[in-house]
């Protein structure tokens, strides 16, 4: 695939089309910080998963006219599926919709799966970018996190989606764990880069609720506030400094890889999503299927979530990206110009170190970025 195009057009683009998502709910085994719907399955009930799944995508691609511009199946693990099944997958799927010659084409797997007999799969059902979650460099950590790899197997998976024909290559990176530091920081971001991905993903450890660092917290030598803004801080002025780009929030790019797909989400731009727990936005409104493997293969029904697209979702989203928000596009939107308050609340911000004001357009600095739930909320109540 090659890269995206300008910015600006790319907006158009996005606008004008849609994106698709699958979610494939099976793992070989759980992580200990993940809370995503997922679990491991026997080969009969991901065949009937698969079965009513591509059922649903034939049907709604009936339906539905505009082009498609992105497709991402995440998980759980997508590659547990097999690439037979993946390939299926994909097949049907540009028999259904309107997929773009040029359209973005991304699946998750894990290094530690057989993808040199999968790969050739995905790439034969127009895959072209690969999102692996690496999380770390340290083996220490990746026991911790219960992740599956070693950095062997890392380095061999970067190497095969190469050979395969697929070049896009996103890592994931968590910043945050237990004992850490930017010693250890560093370590997995040397790694990371000198595999020369066109993509990185950095995301900050929480501690989710019902998973099992949840509930050993308390042996769990965490590192403190101070100690992940630093380690944050440090990630960005290094991946800067190695030519990417950091254009959202947790996302670093070289020039025209951005994430199409995530992109649209956060340019509030529409969706369809499939499979249990899979969120959509599409004719302007929002809906789910509910996290519950056996519901979606019985009788796969769509919860409404309401309207999409308002004026607090466009705070929301578009500060998450470097470009932030413009006074010019929001009043094209909402017919509306931002209020004395919400100019006030910018200068202040801007004093502060937390965004910055650059004509129309204001967008969060890295020290905004970490605190940016707080000045998402500062913002949206003076709107």
């Amino acid at each position: 695939m090659p890269p995206l195009f300008p910015a600006a057009a790319q907006v158009l683009f996005l606008i004008n089309n849609l994106g698709l998502y699958i979610h494939i709910p099976f793992c070989t085994q759980k992580c200990s910080y993940c809370n995503f719907y997922s679990f491991n399955a026997e080969s009969n009930l991901i065949d009937s998963y698969f079965n009513t799944l591509l059922g649903e995508i034939t049907a709604k691609g009936k339906t539905v006219t505009r082009p498609v511009s992105s497709v991402y199946i995440g998980g759980g693990t997508p590659t547990v599926a097999g690439g037979k099944r993946l390939y299926e997958l994909l097949n049907t799927i540009n028999k259904a919709f309107n997929v773009l010659p040029n359209a973005e084409i991304t699946v998750e797997a894990n290094p530690g799966d057989n993808l040199v007999d999968i790969l050739p799969f995905l790439k034969k059902g127009g895959c072209n970018r690969l999102s692996l979650g690496v999380q770390s460099a340290n083996q220490t950590e990746l026991n911790l996190l219960r992740r599956r790899h070693n950095l062997t197997d890392v380095e061999n998976a970067v190497n095969i989606a190469r050979k395969t024909g697929i070049n896009n290559i996103s890592l994931d990176l968590m910043l945050g764990l237990p004992h850490s530091n930017l010693k250890t920081l560093k370590t997995s971001l040397d790694f990371l880069t000198g595999l020369n991905p066109q993509h990185i993903s950095a995301y900050i450890l929480k501690l989710e609720q019902g998973t099992p660092l949840f509930k050993n917290q308390a042996n769990l030598n965490m590192p403190n506030e101070d100690m992940v803004a630093d380690q944050y801080l440090f990630m960005c002025d290094y991946l800067s400094a190695k030519g990417f780009n950091h254009y959202e929030i947790s996302n670093f790019a070289k020039d025209g890889y951005q994430s199409r797909h995530n992109s649209s989400y956060w340019q509030l731009c529409e969706y369809i999503g499939f499979g249990p727990a899979a969120h959509s936005f599409f004719n302007g409104k929002r809906y789910y299927y509910k996290p519950n493997i056996t519901d979606y293969i019985s009788n796969p029904t769509a919860i409404p979530d309401g309207d999409g697209g308002s004026e607090f979702e466009y705070i929301m989203l578009s500060l998450r990206m470097s470009d932030g928000i413009n006074s010019a596009e929001f009043k094209n939107r909402y017919g509306k110009s931002f209020s004395e308050k919400f100019l006030k609340t910018a200068e202040t911000l801007q004093k502060n170190g937390l965004v910055n004001i650059n004509g129309q357009n204001i967008s969060l600095t890295n020290k905004g970025m970490l605190v940016s739930n707080s000045v998402i909320n500062l913002f949206t109540e003076v709107l």
